[in-house]
């Protein structure tokens, strides 16, 4: 392959100290020469613009960013007028030479050279590492692919996400379904808004890294919306590898029953006093219940959004996202200030699922998000797990139906999940059983004797041999056994049940 010639004005000047203007994005035509305003200024005290934030439509225009009045905090939702400018760039470690040709190996494409600087690494036609410059282009293809979108499956399916968003960016006619997202799409801006909420892009290879998910890449032969995340986005002070290492999913209806919200709160403090972290979606109902539960219990729990990190939705749970970014995690696929879909809350499920050792669904209809999240646990290879309720209830036809025709662990306690996620036999469940009866453990011929006396009006051995269906001597040393465990007493007349049974029996 050819590299061509690249015209003057792609080469930054050898005078390290002049000027250039601000950048832009380049054209997507990789041979079209760029202009002097396609390079950033390489005087590092130079200040670069003001950063556009995203519209939370990913197809919108960008537009200019408003001044804050006041600054934004870790734990708070991250708005347009909350995300600072980026900083300025730092200059590269030596200057480019005239026409020496870029290597496609060790040379990133011009709008990701530029933009490197924030990451930690040189900025300019130096390029960052080879580390940040993939950290780039996967938070780039978080903005510009759907999570799980078959057809990238399909189209980029053997290349890393590096190729991949070069070929992006080649205008190719193979990937034109993704050019309006890509032309409104800025990697180290949407880094510079997660760090601005306290949060964090992590990629395959970091030690937050959570390996399990990386299971979504056969299971998304199966469904046809799998997928590995290119990237997770994070806001909290966990480590979300750590976190996710000994975990469970609790899902279910938003429209639950007091029944579904209480168990689902029980079960989740439950877990949290067994160190196991608490997994969920953030939504109304058995989710928000979870998420309170593990809270309670001191315990971790994990919001997995279909939305952005900074976005709440929905906007009545914002109290307690903001008690999960400061005391556990919230992880999401979408870069900030991306709204949710109907389709990405179902590949949120796919993520919930291949993250957790389980997925519990509490409350759920037939047909519903829980369920959904349930098949996915499947395919992942990963325990399903169901709470039963009343079987006048529509809301928990999803969790029978799991348990009849699926095989899912019927859950009525703690220890039930706890046998579920170990290992084989390392934590067996112990049924609780009703203690021992004074009646427990008789002779047969001791039973037949005690079932045959009285209550009340006491009756002769004699009587009591013919109602036994015994001989009178038997009965008569039955008879003696049982006053010995006062089960019966003699009177005058004859044997009846001693008080202390009749009680027992609710018969005093």
């Amino acid at each position: 392959m050819t590299i061509p010639s690249l015209a003057p004005t792609d080469l930054a000047p050898t005078n390290p100290t002049a000027p250039l203007a601000p950048t832009d994005l380049p054209s997507t035509d990789p041979t079209a020469p760029v202009a002097p305003t396609d390079l950033v200024p390489i005087n590092p005290t130079a200040p670069l613009a003001p950063t556009d934030l995203a519209s939370t439509h990913p197809t919108a225009p960008l537009g200019p960013t408003p001044p804050s009045d006041k600054p934004s905090t870790p734990h708070a939702p991250a708005f347009s007028s909350d995300t600072p400018p980026l900083a300025p760039a730092p200059p590269p470690d030596k200057p480019s030479t005239p026409g020496a040709p870029a290597s496609s190996a060790d040379t990133p494409s011009l709008a990701v050279r530029t933009r490197v600087g924030g990451m930690g690494g040189p900025a300019g036609l130096g390029g960052g590492d080879a580390r940040d410059l993939e950290r780039i282009a996967r938070a780039g293809l978080s903005r510009v692919v759907e999570p799980g979108d078959p057809a990238a499956l399909e189209a980029f399916d053997g290349l890393s996400a590096r190729e991949v968003w070069d070929l992006l960016r080649t205008g190719a006619p193979r990937v034109e379904r993704w050019a309006n997202r890509l032309a409104n799409t800025d990697p180290e801006r949407d880094l510079a808004r997660v760090r601005a909420v306290g949060g964090r892009f992590v990629i395959p290879g970091d030690d937050e890294w959570p390996e399990q998910v990386e299971v979504l890449a056969d299971a998304g032969q199966q469904s046809r919306r799998g997928g590995v995340p290119y990237g997770l986005w994070v806001r909290g002070p966990g480590n979300l590898r750590e976190a996710l290492a000994k975990s469970v999913a609790i899902v279910g209806s938003r429209a639950c029953s007091s029944y579904g919200e209480h168990a689902a709160a029980e079960l989740a403090a439950g877990l949290a006093d067994n160190e196991v972290t608490v997994v969920s979606g953030g939504a109304y109902g058995i989710d928000a219940a979870a998420h309170r539960g593990a809270l309670a219990g001191s315990g971790m729990t994990i919001a997995v959004l279909a939305c952005g990190v900074d976005v709440c939705y929905p906007k009545r749970n914002t109290a307690l996202f903001d008690r999960i970014a400061t005391e556990g995690l919230i992880v999401s696929e979408l870069p900030p200030g991306c709204s949710p879909t109907k389709l990405r809350f179902l590949a949120r499920n796919r993520l919930i699922a291949a993250s957790t050792l389980g997925t519990l669904v509490v409350e759920a209809a037939v047909r519903s998000g829980a369920l959904n999240s349930a098949g996915w646990a499947e395919q992942c290879g990963r325990a399903v797990l169901a709470v039963p309720g009343p079987i006048t209830s529509r809301m928990s036809e999803g969790a029978h139906l799991l348990v009849r025709e699926r095989n899912a662990v019927l859950v009525t306690s703690i220890a039930d999940i706890l046998e579920a996620i170990s290992p084989l036999g390392a934590a067996l469940t112990s049924y609780p059983h009703a203690p021992a009866g004074p009646t427990d453990g008789l002779d047969l011929e001791v039973q037949r004797t005690l079932d045959a006396v009285p209550v009340l009006r006491p009756a002769p051995a004699q009587r009591i041999a013919v109602t036994a269906g015994l001989d009178t001597d038997t009965v008569q040393e039955c008879l003696e056994t049982l006053a010995d465990a006062d089960l019966v007493e003699y009177l005058d007349s004859g044997w009846r049940l001693s008080p202390n049974h009749r009680r027992s029996l609710g018969t005093a």
